[in-house]
């Protein structure tokens, strides 16, 4: 079954931007660092889906790029899919634009690829595979 995973919202400081959910109450994941896509990151559980709070290690990150063109705010929304090789193939098959066919390996060892924002409306679209997410997030 689909469903959201997660939001991805792009932050210049996980310290500065975790306040606001501190204060609400919520729990925010321990720290995760992925190298690969150059981002620290929490993740704030939100009924059943997640807030990815993403912080750039570097300049040339794809979150320090996208924060220098549009500032902080909604960087991707993530999609849980059943089977994301099939959903991959479907997709190729029918012309859709992907960043890169390479299923990564992202937060929490999940399999991710990344729908382009042309062929998705305007939005850049995560899809993740179903079953790669763990069921609680670890608490600091």
């Amino acid at each position: 079954m689909f469903s959201i995973d997660h939001l991805g919202i792009a932050v210049r400081s996980l310290a500065a931007a975790k306040g606001i959910y501190e204060k609400l109450g919520l729990t925010i994941s321990a720290e995760e660092v992925v190298e690969s896509e150059q981002v620290r990151l929490v993740m704030v559980p939100v009924g059943e889906t997640r807030l990815e709070l993403l912080e750039p290690l570097s300049e040339n990150s794809p979150i320090a790029r996208f924060i220098a063109k549009r500032g902080e705010g909604l960087h991707h929304v993530s999609l849980r899919v059943p089977d994301l090789a099939a959903a991959v193939e479907r997709l190729k098959k029918d012309g859709v634009r992907l960043i890169s066919e390479e299923m990564k390996i992202g937060a929490g060892g999940h399999r991710f690829v990344f729908v382009h924002p042309s062929s998705a409306g305007g939005v850049l679209l995560e899809l993740v595979e179903d079953g790669d997410r763990p069921t609680r997030p670890s608490a600091d």
